[in-house]
């Protein structure tokens, strides 16, 4: 990098052009060599190739590494316990609290890492409603984050606006600076730690920019509940008719590509909320998995990887044509492309809609014995919202290996959830009942055995079970209850085979299938009971039951 030779950047002259009078100062960085204000898509792009962060693709992406880190450093991830969080928080594994002192220390050894570096600055806004709009700062020591954050969040307009912009809370992104966990008290020499009490996030050993995605999510999952809004880790649509559809589900699932639907309009595929009047998207962009993506199965999120103002993550490509390589994993499965929603052909300008008709959760099941479709009654929805079972895909965090990894994320994405999940989850539910939703859940895992064994559900089926369920065809079919979970399946469905939707007919022997489904059941059972700290008792009721696998395969159910 050519950041102490006395140089001048190609965006240096304009540097502070659109600097706003709310300082960096203000943030305790002070010394600085050069501060980059708000500078454009294609001043970033200069910036970045400048900087040596990464190389210009065939047809305009910027492609970048993100080095060591290719996933979130989930078991880095800490938040400030102090006063105004101490009694609100969910401690535990998702939220490690983190000593106040030691965070001042560990802000004055990067404020120090600073001093005399150059810094990039996003003044932006998170959340379109604009009742629950907050001003958020990006500063960076990539130009490359920079970009990030501008393609994320919402961009300022004017140069009036950048000047008198003022944060309500900040992101200190610097991959270059490493903690010491023995004087930082620290887990590794990576870093996600979040103050509520002065507004300020600080991130250091990793150059993925999920985490800065994330970072601000997880400021809203706090704050926004106390205004009675409800935060989602979920994708939105919205057909022709105005009827809204929320997909909840981890990455991997198919949130991003389901949500992506030719024949509705894409709201947001990632971060939403819920509020008296209907939903907002958090964002102005989207963060999406591209590896092995094709034109044939997902059109619209291919065509993004071909443009300028996309930013492709550890994307391989050929260094003498510039082409991509979207099936080349040599990286990581974690390949990623962050690019503005406006891409999205149908995209849905005011990134905001009514209040949804049907909320779907997104699981992907690798032990192949849940049906591909299910609905819930709105306490069965509690249930499963809490618990939050899915597989981990690889690469999605750091640690995961080939196969799918079983886990329980509460409310679809526990790292993430600030509060207990029974407070999300009965927001919900409130939501659901007073507005008439129809809750779903949709397998999109395996089917005929567990992953290695069986195949993986056919994105056509899903999208045609989908498609069915949004347009109220599955209102008019006949139902069967599941043995094990006590939901609804529906017996037939035009376009997809009668034995998918009752998994136990893809299997060679019904007794197996029943001991992986009782075995499942247990595995929900006893994850559970982590949760029932703040549950009301009577919620355990709407989960699976015990089952008899032998009976069940001579009964022939």
């Amino acid at each position: 990098m050519r950041l102490y030779l006395d140089l001048y950047s190609p965006a240096a002259p304009q540097a502070a052009e659109n600097a706003s009078q709310y300082g960096l100062e203000n943030h305790g960085l002070t010394h600085l060599r050069r501060v980059y204000w708000n500078l454009p898509t294609a001043a970033l792009y200069e910036e970045a190739i400048f900087r040596s962060e990464g190389i210009i693709a065939h047809m305009g992406p910027l492609v970048v590494s993100t080095g060591k880190h290719t996933a979130r450093a989930a078991a880095d991830k800490f938040i400030v316990r102090e006063q105004t969080t101490e009694d609100r928080i969910w401690w535990g594994e998702y939220n490690r609290p983190f000593n106040p002192e030691a965070f001042s220390a560990l802000m004055a050894r990067l404020a120090g890492y600073l001093q005399g570096r150059d810094v990039f600055v996003q003044d932006c806004y998170v959340g379109n409603d604009p009742d629950y709009r907050m001003p958020i700062r990006i500063i960076s020591q990539y130009a490359w984050h920079s970009l990030f954050a501008r393609i994320m969040f919402m961009r300022l307009r004017t140069q009036e606006q950048m000047k008198k912009h003022v944060p309500e809370f900040t992101v200190i992104a610097a991959p270059g600076f490493k903690a010491s966990p023995i004087i930082d008290t620290t887990r590794s020499e990576t870093f996600i730690v979040i103050n509520f009490a002065q507004r300020l996030a600080i991130i250091g050993g990793t150059a993925y920019g999920g985490e800065i995605k994330k970072t601000i999510f997880t400021v809203l999952n706090f704050l926004l509940p106390l205004e009675g809004v409800l935060p989602m880790h979920c994708s939105a649509n919205v057909g022709d008719e105005g009827d809204v559809a929320i997909f909840f589900g981890l990455s991997g699932t198919g949130k991003t590509t389901l949500s992506a639907d030719p024949k509705r309009h894409l709201i947001g595929d990632d971060e939403h909320g819920w509020t008296e009047n209907g939903i907002f998207n958090f964002e102005d962009g989207c963060y999406a998995k591209v590896i092995r993506l094709s034109p044939e199965a997902e059109p619209q999120i291919y065509a993004t990887t071909r443009r300028f103002g996309t930013i492709l993550e550890n994307v391989v490509y050929d260094p003498v044509t510039r082409r991509l390589d979207l099936n080349d994993d040599r990286i990581t499965e974690n390949t990623r492309g962050a690019y503005p929603l406006e891409y999205i052909e149908n995209y849905w300008p005011p990134k905001m809609a009514g209040h949804p008709r049907n909320v779907i959760f997104l699981t992907c099941d690798a032990t192949g014995v849940m049906p591909p479709i299910a609905r819930l009654t709105p306490d069965q929805a509690i249930y499963h919202f809490i618990s939050g079972y899915t597989s981990k895909i690889a690469g999605t965090e750091i640690g995961l290996g080939i196969e799918p990894e079983l886990t329980f994320s509460a409310c679809f994405g526990g790292p993430f959830m600030v509060h207990h999940p029974y407070v999300y989850a009965e927001m919900l539910k409130a939501k659901i009942i007073k507005h008439g939703a129809r809750v779903w859940l949709v397998n999109t895992g395996w089917t005929g055995g567990p992953f290695g064994v069986g195949k993986r559900i056919s994105i056509q089926h899903t999208r045609t079970l989908l498609n069915d369920a949004l347009n109220g065809k599955l209102d008019q079919v006949e139902y069967y209850e599941d043995p094990v979970f006590g939901f609804e399946v529906p017996k037939a469905c035009p376009g997809v085979p009668s034995d998918l939707l009752n998994p136990v007919n893809t299997w060679g022997n019904r007794e197996e299938y029943y001991r992986k489904y009782d075995a499942l059941a247990a595995r929900f059972i006893e994850n559970f009971k982590l949760m029932m700290d703040g549950c009301p008792p009577h919620i355990v009721q709407f989960g699976p039951r015990r089952i008899d696998p032998v009976a069940l395969a001579r009964r022939g159910v």
